[in-house]
């Protein structure tokens, strides 16, 4: 059915393509969410500084 050299490139194949899903997978559920909240946070706390420093300097 299979050469040895088309056995060995039959599991590297298969190796390369469980790493990509598996990668996906992480990527997917944890990196991408992870990424952005923190980008959200910290646009979050941008927004807060500007507007403590209107208020900062309205009242001086």
């Amino acid at each position: 059915m299979f050469d040895f050299d088309q056995y060995l490139g039959f599991l590297a194949f298969l190796t390369i393509l469980t790493l990509g899903f598996w990668l996906m997978i992480f990527l997917i559920t944890f990196v991408i969410p992870y990424w952005i909240g923190g980008s959200l946070m910290e646009r979050m706390k941008e927004i807060r500084d500007e507007k403590k420093a209107k208020r900062e300097a309205s009242t001086h």
